[in-house]
């Protein structure tokens, strides 16, 4: 056999592997209800450690942030639709980076003992760019998570693993995670009543 054959031949072999790859690849599938059983046992089933609760925990704030949001931001549909609104002033929030900065945040409102979560981007510094938030058994490597995107069908929580996502290519921004979290807006002071208020009195 030829070099020129030899190559030619495991050129058409690694692209038959690729593509067989990329077949098994799956569309993230959407979590169905705060208490969506699939989406508990997904995290659950991240690692024998994981506490059954928090795996519920979980599920319920991913899954009413992004019904929350979706009514706060009126969101339009398609999502490149709403992005332009908010581009223009239309709207007031609604971004991928919005939506995956407001989940970071609830879920770090909480303790957590063995579950923890990583800033995802794809397709970073472009037009393209999309960030989610990933969710893994704590010490467990980022590319073993299941992502929580509800940018992607404007407020509905879809999830899969980080790496079977035939639309994005996932990576952990471990200092833009860090960067979020500092970001988290303090609770405003609770204003004195003026029963509690002292008064002075003339004598």
């Amino acid at each position: 056999m030829s070099s020129s054959v030899r190559i030619t031949f495991f050129a058409v072999l690694l692209a038959a592997f690729g593509s067989t790859a990329e077949a098994r690849k799956k569309d993230p599938e959407f979590a169905t209800s705060a208490d969506d059983p699939m989406l508990r046992g997904r995290i659950f089933a991240l690692a024998p450690r994981i506490d059954p609760q928090e795996a519920r925990r979980v599920a319920e704030i991913a899954y009413t942030t992004g019904r929350d949001l979706k009514k706060e931001w009126k969101m339009a549909w398609p999502p490149g639709l709403h992005n332009f609104l908010v581009n223009t002033g239309q709207r007031k929030g609604g971004l991928c980076f919005q939506f995956a900065e407001r989940l970071l945040w609830r879920l770090a409102a909480q303790k957590w003992e063995t579950l923890e979560f990583h800033w995802a981007e794809s397709f970073e510094r472009t037009a393209s760019e999309h960030n989610v938030i990933v969710v893994t058994a704590k010490g467990q490597d980022f590319y073993q998570g299941i992502i929580l995107d509800n940018w992607r069908y404007g407020g509905r929580l879809v999830l899969g693993p980080v790496g079977d996502d035939p639309h994005y290519r996932w990576h952990e921004n471990k200092p833009q995670c860090q960067k979020v979290l500092n970001m988290i807006p303090k609770p405003s002071p609770t204003p004195s009543s003026p029963s509690s208020a002292k008064t002075e009195v003339d004598e």
